[in-house]
């Protein structure tokens, strides 16, 4: 795969710049460019509220129908399925550029071990820096009480989890680090502004946590960006994010209110 501005430049043919600035932009305002902005919302909603950040709680798997597991479990699944699409977009406008689909971002099964290595190592080393900084930051009262899951107990729990983190992953690092670094490339951004503008958004959208939640993905996508450009290949980044939130979500489901050490509401 070619990340460089200069080869990929090569690839446009002819094709007007106006439009794939305006493509990307729409795909940003259908996925995580709109979730950006009501984030922002959101945190300046939780910083005029009387009491302080860490007081607050923010969740991010909770129940649409509390007391109703079926249809809890239906809106669950439409959520997972509808947060999809826009990856499914990027795959069609990706083909209709001429690249073969996703595969052109390293999203792919050709190298599932290669994936599966460096996405490991990835997440266990920026796991326990999050985690940490995550608990410093709450403490200081940069950031709100994230509560990663608050689904009922019920047999769904645990495969929903997976699901979604799994569904975070995909987006995420599809659209704001592979779809989005491309594209910049295309348009004839520089590295580090393309690097700049992808972890920033990044951090937009975990807003919402706080400013601790802003600055950690902010970190988080800076080592992504470095690690997409060496690799050429999403994959590992998938891999690493889906088992971060695996083992965050699950962690939470399994250790809240049983050790003093993770914070809860």
């Amino acid at each position: 795969m070619r990340t460089e501005s200069e080869p990929v430049l090569k690839e446009l043919r002819g094709i007007d710049r106006g439009i794939l600035r305006t493509e990307t932009l729409l795909v940003l305002a259908l996925s995580l460019g709109a979730s950006g902005f009501s984030a922002l919302i959101s945190f300046i909603g939780s910083l005029t509220k009387p009491g302080g950040l860490k007081d607050q709680a923010a969740t991010l798997n909770g129940s649409y129908a509390p007391g109703r597991p079926w249809l809890d479990l239906a809106w669950q699944l439409f959520g997972i399925a509808t947060a999809l699409v826009p990856v499914l977009l990027v795959a069609h406008l990706l083909t209709r550029e001429g690249a073969p689909g996703l595969r052109v971002l390293g999203f792919d099964r050709s190298r599932p071990l290669w994936d599966l290595g460096r996405g490991a190592l990835v997440a266990a080393g920026i796991g326990s820096a999050g985690l940490a900084f995550y608990l410093a930051a709450r403490a200081t009262g940069f950031n709100l009480t994230v509560v990663p899951e608050a689904l009922p107990d019920v047999w769904w729990k645990f495969p929903v989890l997976l699901l979604s983190a799994v569904q975070n992953s995909v987006v995420e690092e599809v659209i704001v680090l592979a779809y989005l670094l491309r594209r910049l490339d295309q348009l004839g951004w520089s590295p580090m502004a393309a690097l700049l503008a992808s972890s920033v958004l990044r951090g937009s959208y975990h807003l919402y946590q706080g400013i601790g939640g802003f600055i950690g993905n902010v970190v988080m996508g800076v080592v992504f960006v470095l690690a997409y450009r060496r690799w050429g290949r999403v994959g590992p980044l998938v891999v690493a994010h889906a088992l971060l939130d695996i083992v965050a979500f699950g962690g939470y489901a399994l250790l809240a209110g049983r050790v003093g050490w993770l914070p809860t509401p």
